[in-house]
């Protein structure tokens, strides 16, 4: 009996041992694990290409800095469909603790996750931005240094200027243009606010016809050329991007061409854009976002300058009418 309880004793402690010890050796393992591999989410606000280009721009300079996607990364991507309560409804999930870092692609979902984020649970990095500071993330621009620790970003104000110059220059005699923007959007706000003092200064006549939903665009486009504007112009307005073939729609039927700040709506039919290449601009923002990963100063942000070729670039597409009507010539 004595020497029965004697072996049924020891086999429990040989169990208990080996258990403890596996136990401690999968603890081990998961907690390297988890410490090793980031989780990162992207947020953009629409399928428009500048946006698709800069979110790809981000994931290729992670993967250059060694954040691959399945192997020493997490990487999910959440878009809201040009829908702004859905924009809000992705930022919450995405801020509550789950992911290490949120980058975010235009300034709606910048705002969205800014302001679902204040707690700084994740690091946040925004691209694709036209103004931050206009935008009431908490960010000054005379003291751009002095913002939320968790917060950091690039953004990128397209040509307006020369967008109007090369529209003066293409046709002399130009003299009134129309605008359909978003009110709504701080991004859009800017554009129209520097189009209108450009306008000022060339002797140009800015009509402005306000949306705030893209499905009213092509209204509002129709409208403007129905008030004899000369040519339609597109600034960074998400919500007429999405549109944007409603524009060049209305310019055809008007006989009149549509410029933009945004690539590539030119092979869609705008006579000529004048914008940024998204892509480069996404992997500035890649590169900031992993040096921050790679333990860089999260207040000052950029652990390391960006490579040769990752600024942001202008970029003019051929300028052309595709409409055969059309009274400019190109």
């Amino acid at each position: 009996m004595w020497l029965t309880l004697k072996r049924l004793s020891l086999g429990i402690f040989l169990i208990l041992l080996t258990s403890s010890a596996l136990l401690v050796s999968d603890w081990n393992r998961r907690k390297s694990t988890n410490k090793q591999v980031p989780h990162i989410a992207f947020l953009q606000h629409s399928s428009i290409p500048v946006l698709d280009e800069a979110v790809k721009g981000m994931i290729d300079a992670l993967a250059a800095e060694g954040f691959v996607d399945g192997k020493t990364a997490v990487i999910r991507k959440y878009n809201a469909e040009n829908d702004v309560a859905t924009d809000n409804s992705i930022a919450k999930e995405i801020t509550d603790g789950h992911y290490d870092m949120v980058m975010t692609a235009s300034t709606l979902s910048m705002q969205a996750v800014a302001n679902a984020n204040k707690s700084g649970k994740a690091i946040h990095v925004f691209s694709a931005v036209a103004d931050p500071f206009v935008a009431g993330i908490g960010l000054n621009r005379d003291k751009p240094l002095e913002h939320p620790r968790h917060l950091v970003g690039t953004s990128n104000f397209m040509p307006v200027v020369d967008g109007f110059e090369l529209a003066r220059k293409m046709f002399p005699g130009l003299k009134s243009v129309g605008v359909v923007w978003n009110a709504g959007e701080a991004n859009s706000r800017a554009y129209v606010m520097k189009a209108r003092e450009t306008c000022e200064k060339l002797g140009i006549t800015l009509l402005e016809a306000n949306v705030d939903n893209s499905s009213g665009v092509f209204e509002a486009a129709s409208s403007l050329v129905s008030r004899g504007v000369q040519a339609l112009w597109v600034g960074g307005d998400v919500t007429v991007v999405v549109a944007i073939e409603s524009v060049i729609s209305a310019g055809n039927k008007g006989r009149i061409p549509v410029f933009t700040l945004v690539p590539p709506s030119a092979e869609k039919g705008a006579l000529f854009d004048l914008g940024a290449n998204f892509y480069d601009i996404g992997k500035v923002s890649g590169h900031l976002g992993a040096g921050i990963l790679k333990g860089g100063d999260r207040h000052r942000g950029k652990r390391a300058p960006p490579p040769a070729g990752a600024q942001p670039a202008c970029v003019q597409l051929e300028p052309r009418c595709n409409n055969p009507e059309c009274r400019w010539t190109g």
